[in-house]
């Protein structure tokens, strides 16, 4: 089974971030790549996610790549990076 090809409008750079959120104490680090759903939306949804890359102690300075749930980084972390984007989902 080979994975599915992404067009260019699909890939991601991890050079250009939308966001990039910090815990308080610098430890993780989430570089958010893409929102699936505008925010009125997102805000009503306690299971919205983002794609992002991590860094935590855990993989010694590199990132991994995943869907992490929204409430989980706006609750813990603090946004240090924002490319001010329009309000809709990026695709």
């Amino acid at each position: 089974m080979t994975p599915a090809k992404l067009t260019t409008s699909q890939r991601i750079k991890q050079n250009k971030p939308l966001e990039v959120w910090e815990s308080p104490d610098g430890s993780w680090r989430w570089k958010v790549f893409r929102k699936y759903q505008k925010s009125h939306t997102e805000a009503k949804n306690p299971y919205a996610r983002w794609f992002c890359g991590v860094a935590s102690p855990f993989t010694y300075g590199l990132y991994e790549l995943g869907d992490v749930y929204a409430r989980d980084i706006t609750g813990s972390a603090t946004l240090v990076y924002s490319e001010n984007t329009p309000d809709e989902p990026h695709e």
